[in-house]
């Protein structure tokens, strides 16, 4: 049975994932499951930052007191996980939805790849717990479960609002179809306006693909509007989803144009950082 992975912990953010997760589980009746992880690195110290050249006996009391810290503190970081999932539980459960809690200990990738066997999108929100507001850092592991997730990726806003205009950033590659054919086939999305967009020339075969991508969303009963602007790839899909007020972005995550340097070159990385709308991704 498909599955919604909703990857919490316990950010600002996080409360957005649970409400983008229980529209998701909503619209096409899906379970959701509630997934966080405890890092290694937060569930222990590293003594030798602390003992220092001090003598053997009082290294060994030392070592022996960081040895009883680092057990309170494995203990508190799982009850605080549990509180997280709960939390996080709770609200997705109000609205009606299927429910499940996993806590784990170890690799966010490694466990992600283990749960999202069984799942059909993976949820996380933009910025976590450490990333900083001020400068709008994005979250690393953001970073890390979109490169590394073989599902659809939605990286959710700071805040939830219903999703009834869509905007799609449309390159004319394998990914970008890919989203486009989901789309055209998703009850999630029906009845919703659609807003195709490809930033480059307007070539011909530019015209052609857009047209086609189209085709294809009218095919599934969408009424679409299509657009081929010039500029910079970032600048301009983040500008268009602010200025005529979209819910929701969505594109895929490589493709032939410049879009394609997700996370490895500047402009999707750009791009989420300047959307204030949720984004999802398809690879």
């Amino acid at each position: 049975m498909s599955k919604v992975i909703a990857l919490v912990d316990g950010s600002t953010y996080s409360q957005s994932v649970c409400d983008h997760a229980a529209w998701v589980a909503k619209g096409k009746g899906w379970p959701v499951e509630v997934l966080h992880v405890i890092g290694r690195r937060d569930e222990a110290t590293d003594p030798r930052n602390l003992s220092g050249n001090i003598g053997l006996g009082a290294r060994t009391a030392l070592l022996n007191e960081l040895a009883d810290l680092d057990a309170q503190k494995a203990k508190l970081a799982r009850k605080r996980g549990q509180a997280i999932i709960e939390d996080a539980s709770a609200r997705i459960a109000a609205e009606g939805v299927e429910v499940s809690a996993r806590l784990r200990i170890g690799d966010l990738i490694d466990t992600l790849r283990e749960a999202e066997a069984e799942a059909d999108l993976v949820i996380i929100g933009k910025r976590g717990e450490g990333a900083d507001f001020a400068s709008l850092h994005l979250g690393s592991n953001m970073e890390r479960v979109v490169r590394a997730s073989s599902r659809p990726v939605l990286v959710a806003s700071r805040a939830f609002r219903p999703v009834q205009k869509l905007l799609v950033a449309f390159d004319g590659g394998r990914f970008a179809m890919k989203a486009v054919d989901h789309i055209a086939r998703s009850e999630l999305f029906a009845g919703l306006a659609i807003h195709l967009l490809t930033v480059g020339d307007g070539t011909q075969e530019a015209r052609r693909a857009i047209e086609g991508a189209a085709a294809v969303l009218k095919g599934g009963g969408y009424d679409v509007t299509t657009e081929i602007a010039e500029g910079q790839p970032e600048k301009e899909i983040a500008d268009r989803a602010e200025a005529h007020d979209f819910d929701l972005l969505v594109m895929g995550a490589y493709g032939h144009s410049r879009i394609r340097s997700l996370l490895i070159g500047s402009t999707t990385t750009e791009m989420i950082r300047a959307c204030k709308v949720p984004v999802l991704l398809f690879r």
